[in-house]
C-alpha cells in the first residue's frame, strides 16, 4: 500500500492523490534526467578520444578513454596563472561582497531608520537603470583602477538583489525583541550587529556568498574591458584563448590528416574546458547546501 510520508501509517491515500503523486514523480524524474544527461555527456566527451567525439560516438560513457583534451589545456602554463587570478578575484571579491551586503542590509532592516524607504528606492533604481559601458569605463579610468586587481572586485562590491534578500531575512527571522533586550543590557548597535545578527544570519550569508562566488568565478567581460596585462587575466579569458588558438580555417590547410587532427582536438577541447571552468565552483555547493536551501526559503512562510 502506498502511503504518504506525512500521513499516519494505516491511512489510505485517495486514488486521486495517488495518481497525482505518481504523475509528479514521473515528471520530476524526467526533468532530473534531462538536466543530468548533458552533464554526464560533457564529462564523458572530455575523457574520450577526439575522433570518437567528432564522429558522434560518445553517448553516455567515454569511448576510447583519453585525457588528450586536459593535456592540451594544461600544456599552456598560463592556465595555472589564470586559475590563481580567478581564485584571488573570487575569494577577495566574495569576502567584500558579503561584508558590504550585510552592513548595508542591517540598517535597512531596522524600521526605526530615518528615510528608510527613500534609501530603498535609490537602491532599487540602480537595478533597472545604469550608466552604460562607456561611462563605466571612463569612471574606472579616472579612478586609476584600469588594469588593476580592484577593477575586477570593487565595481560589483554590492549586489542590490543580494542586499534585499539579506534585509528580508533579518526582518523575518530575527525578532525585534532581541534588539530591545540587547539595548536594555547596554549593547551598542555595532556589538548587536556583530555578536547577535551575524551569528543568526548564517543561512543568508551562505546564500550571498554562493551567489557572489559564482558571479566572480564566471566573470570575463570586465576583464576584457578593463584589463590589459595577461598576468592579470582570469581563467575564463585564458581558456577562451586556448579554444580559439585550436580552431582552424579548413581552407588554409592542405594536409588532410593535420586538418582532421586539429578538428578532433578542437572538439574534445571544448568539453575539457567546460569541465575545468565549472568543476571547482560546483565542489563548493555541497558544503553550503544546508544553509543555501534554508536561505532560499526566505519569506515563503508567513505568520
Amino acid at each position: 500500500m502506498v502511503t504518504h510520508p506525512t500521513r499516519p501509517a494505516g491511512i489510505r491515500i485517495p486514488r486521486s492523490d495517488r495518481a497525482f503523486y505518481i504523475a509528479s514523480y514521473v515528471v520530476l524524474t524526467l526533468l532530473f534526467l534531462s538536466v543530468l544527461y548533458p552533464i554526464v555527456f560533457v564529462i564523458s566527451a572530455s575523457f574520450s578520444e577526439g575522433r570518437m567525439v567528432s564522429a558522434g560516438k560518445v553517448i553516455l560513457w567515454p569511448v576510447h578513454p583519453s585525457v588528450e583534451g586536459y593535456a592540451a589545456v594544461f600544456r599552456n602554463r598560463r592556465v595555472l596563472l589564470g586559475f590563481g587570478n580567478t581564485l584571488t578575484y573570487t575569494l577577495l571579491g566574495t569576502l567584500i561582497n558579503v561584508c558590504v551586503c550585510m552592513m548595508c542590509a542591517y540598517p535597512l532592516s531596522r524600521r526605526d531608520l530615518p528615510c528608510r524607504n527613500v534609501f530603498m528606492l535609490i537602491f532599487a533604481f540602480t537595478m533597472y537603470f545604469g550608466g552604460g559601458m562607456i561611462p563605466n569605463y571612463l569612471l574606472m579610468r579616472n579612478l586609476g583602477m584600469l588594469d588593476t586587481l580592484w577593477v575586477m572586485i570593487l565595481p560589483g562590491a554590492l549586489s542590490v538583489y543580494n542586499m534585499i534578500l539579506a534585509r528580508t531575512f533579518m526582518q523575518t527571522s530575527i525578532p525585534g525583541e532581541l534588539l530591545e533586550a540587547a539595548t536594555l543590557d547596554g549593547c551598542s548597535d555595532l556589538r548587536y550587529f556583530l555578536q547577535i545578527v551575524l551569528p543568526l544570519s548564517k543561512a543568508i550569508i551562505a546564500v550571498v556568498a554562493m551567489y557572489s562566488a559564482v558571479a566572480h568565478w564566471n566573470t570575463y567581460f570586465n576583464a576584457m574591458l578593463y584589463l590589459d596585462s595577461m598576468e592579470k587575466m582570469p581563467l575564463q579569458i585564458i581558456l577562451r584563448e586556448i579554444l580559439l588558438a585550436n580552431q582552424f580555417d579548413a581552407s588554409m590547410m592542405v594536409d588532410p590528416e593535420l586538418q582532421e587532427a586539429r578538428a578532433d582536438l578542437a572538439d574534445v577541447l571544448k568539453y575539457a574546458l567546460i569541465m575545468i571552468s565549472t568543476v571547482p565552483i560546483l565542489l563548493v555547493y555541497p558544503f553550503i547546501q544546508k544553509y543555501f536551501v534554508q536561505g532560499m526559503m526566505i519569506g515563503s512562510v508567513k505568520g
